[in-house]
């Protein structure tokens, strides 16, 4: 379909990128964009984000559940604890990425959690003071290749204001990707079978803050 949509299994279109994939077609329908404030929820997410780097969210998402069970559902709390024999055991588990540097920087994201909790109150407070103003749009997908290209502004200085307080593998495209996915933005392109439905979320949406 014409500009980015694909119909897949009926006549509703959806983005381009939730492809044929049932994984898939859910996360894009039943997640994507919708709000988010729960702590946990967002700690997991800003460092799946971090693993996803030089691979595809496919394979992160088909691969969460064994992150939960590897990181402790995302308690930061918990994986602020981990200590080298925790390192090496996720090294060895098959199930995760074993990628050392974007497990220790996990370890190292939740010690910083700890700390911006304690500055802010809570990780929503923090991350919803970066949802950008109406109307700043991303660099936009390349629909010749298929390649995301999107960060902005705001993405740049929440990426800039947690590399400042210690957190790693946040870059802006990761952190714009984050943005996208707890609703900081509603990214659904025009015509989504869903971007009505998120839109409606984020106005009822009671911000953290």
């Amino acid at each position: 379909m014409d500009d980015g949509l694909i119909a897949v299994n009926g006549p509703h279109p959806r983005c381009w990128w939730s492809g044929h994939q049932p994984d898939y077609i859910a996360y894009h329908d039943e997640e994507w964009g919708l709000p988010q404030d729960d702590d946990r929820r967002l700690f997991e997410k800003i460092c799946l984000e971090g693993f996803q780097a030089g691979l595809s969210w496919l394979t992160i998402l088909r691969k969460r559940e064994n992150f939960r069970a590897a990181f402790a559902d995302f308690d930061f709390e918990a994986v602020a604890r981990f200590d080298e024999a925790d390192v090496a055991r996720l090294m060895s588990d098959a199930g995760i990425v074993r990628h050392e540097k974007k497990i220790r920087s996990t370890i190292n994201n939740a010690q910083r959690a700890l700390a911006l909790v304690q500055e802010r109150g809570s990780l929503g407070a923090f991350f919803w003071r970066f949802e950008p103003a109406e109307g700043e749009r991303p660099t936009r997908f390349d629909y010749a290749t298929l390649a995301p290209l999107a960060k902005t502004p705001t993405s740049a200085a929440l990426s800039k204001a947690l590399k400042d307080r210690g957190w790693s593998f946040v870059g802006p495209t990761t952190a714009y990707a984050f943005m996208q996915a707890m609703g900081m933005v509603n990214d659904h392109l025009d015509g989504c079978c869903r971007r009505e439905a998120i839109e409606q979320a984020r106005s009822v949406f009671k911000r953290p803050y």
